[in-house]
């Protein structure tokens, strides 16, 4: 069954999105999360997994990858550590045959190549080599977790595209996607107004450009 929300916050690119959840007051903005290439999109539901510290002895990084549903946006909360990786080229290679929609990460990844041969999108603040094999662990599947100093709850909508990372709460997507759509609208009226030879700053008056991101009360 074809997700219509995935499917409207697809065609919507991350800034847009943006002002739509600042007009609503909503935090959705995942701080310095990026792709490791500039071409990845990624766009569906949140399968969450939490990592902390590694006990003695040490727990695994985790075997949940079978257990993801296809379409799925694998977030990985490491905490934001950039010593530490939690996502390599075995589930790059695994997620991309199983049709996830793509891994972001609240810290680093490595082997970003194979990501990019393979158009497997994987959004983290970095890339580095060294592993989180008896550093880290897997504590919990499936939490509320950090990504880039948001909140993000099983089911949220993510959405990802060269700027970086949105993440649309579940509980609102609706009116963020409705407030998203109205925006594209206006600043794609803009754009024809302007090359039919009006002045910029007419169009924008017409078709009240500065009010779009106005913040208002949810």
């Amino acid at each position: 069954m074809t997700d219509k929300n995935v499917e409207r916050a697809s065609k919507l690119d991350t800034a847009t999105l943006s002002d739509a959840l600042d007009k609503l007051r909503i935090n959705g903005q995942a701080y310095k999360i990026k792709g490791r290439d500039p071409k990845f999109r990624l766009a569906g539901r949140a399968y969450t997994l939490s990592y902390g510290p590694a006990a003695n002895p040490p727990g695994t990084v985790g075997d949940y990858i079978d257990d993801v549903p296809p379409g799925s946006v694998l977030v990985l909360d490491n905490d934001g550590r950039e010593d530490v990786t939690v996502w390599g080229d075995i589930l790059t290679e695994i997620a991309h045959r199983r049709s996830l929609g793509g891994t972001v990460i609240n810290g680093i990844c490595r082997d970003v190549s194979l990501c990019m041969v393979l158009g497997y999108p994987v959004f983290s603040k970095d890339s580095w080599m060294r592993t989180g094999k008896d550093r880290v662990q897997l504590n919990a599947v499936n939490v509320p977790v950090n990504l880039g100093n948001v909140r993000v709850e099983p089911g949220d909508l993510l959405r990802g595209d060269a700027d970086g990372v949105v993440v649309i709460p579940r509980t609102c997507e609706q009116q963020v996607l409705d407030i998203a759509e109205s925006i594209e609208r206006a600043e794609t009226a803009i754009r024809e107004a302007v090359r039919g030879g009006m002045r910029l700053d007419e169009a924008r008056a017409q078709f009240r450009y500065h009010q779009l991101q106005t913040a208002q009360d949810n």
